[in-house]
């Protein structure tokens, strides 16, 4: 994973407020997140690992570099392996915090991300599961910062945290928010994320961590509404047509949209737009492995994973 400094593939960790930094991974595709860090009066806090061995290596050298001690909280803002497999290479240091959903959620999945893409050399992966879960709201204090945990509902997935810091005006907003990449519904809710981007506004942030892609602004929040709420113009039209989402799929116009990576996941986007728009909740849970297959399907063939 060690890459020469100019490197435009190369992840790097750079500061974004005082004391605050970021972690991306470009070119931000499948398995290629963001992670956070914050570090203050000799304590640490990480936001996210990754997703296999080595990046999790190179991602715990780059803490290393800038904080004097082992993170003592290491918060996952979801269950998706490419935020929480890197867990255990911090977990003697550190408590695991998520939220409870997060936490079933990877207890139940395992490793199973990997069975996915088994190209991918993941390297040795244990599954460390968060010793801390909340509901709603958590405060860590990471010395003079603190960093407020919240919960929205279901969006990204069923137990989404974002971590807000209200002294630097920095959100983490994990995968509810995308940066250059096409936001993904998959184990989550269209009309659920397009609810919560509003009360992320309400945050008032003015640098916005993206789970996937470069770090923005609140602008980030408005491609994230402004694509999903296109899809649900699509769903409606195809459910007026009587066809599938996988043939909605094939002749969708995304406009501004259609340059995002990964735009093969307006497949299980549409799923759930569609379920939605004939009344499941937010976050009902579906089949996801018919929904993975048709992206597939849609994609012709697998999706790259460059993790």
């Amino acid at each position: 994973m060690t890459r020469h400094h100019s490197d435009p593939t190369a992840p790097r960790l750079r500061e974004i407020a005082e004391d605050v930094f970021a972690y991306e991974q470009p070119d931000g595709g499948w398995c290629l997140n963001n992670a956070g860090l914050v570090v203050s009066d000799g304590q640490a806090a990480l936001i996210d690992t990754a997703a296999t061995r080595a990046r999790a290596l190179a991602l715990k050298e780059a803490v290393a570099r800038v904080s004097p001690r082992s993170p003592r909280f290491v918060v996952n803002t979801h269950s998706h392996g490419d935020h929480t497999f890197g867990n255990h290479l911090f977990a003697d240091d550190a408590v695991i915090v998520a939220h409870e959903d997060a936490r079933t959620e990877m207890d139940a999945t395992g490793l199973h991300l990997t069975a996915l893409w088994p190209d991918v050399r993941w390297g040795d992966l244990t599954v460390a599961l968060p010793d801390l879960t909340f509901r709603d709201r958590l405060t860590l204090h990471v010395g003079r910062v603190r960093a407020e945990l919240v919960h929205l509902g279901p969006a990204h997935t069923a137990g989404d945290t974002v971590v807000w810091l209200p002294d630097r005006r920095v959100l983490y907003a994990g995968d509810l928010v995308m940066s250059g990449a096409t936001p993904f519904c998959l184990t989550g809710s269209v009309a659920g994320t397009i609810e919560v981007m509003e009360r992320l506004r309400a945050f008032g942030a003015d640098t916005v961590v993206p789970g996937h892609g470069p770090v923005g602004g609140p602008e980030l929040l408005d491609v994230t509404e402004g694509y999903l709420r296109r899809v649900q113009e699509l769903a409606a039209e195809g459910i007026d047509a009587g066809i599938t989402p996988l043939e909605a799929a094939r002749d969708a116009d995304l406009g501004e949209y259609a340059g995002l990576l990964d735009s093969e996941r307006i497949v299980p986007n549409l799923h759930r737009a569609y379920a939605e728009a004939r009344g499941a909740t937010p976050g009902e849970p579906m089949d996801v492995a018919v929904l993975f297959s048709e992206m597939v399907t849609h994609h012709g063939g697998l999706p790259t994973c460059r993790a």
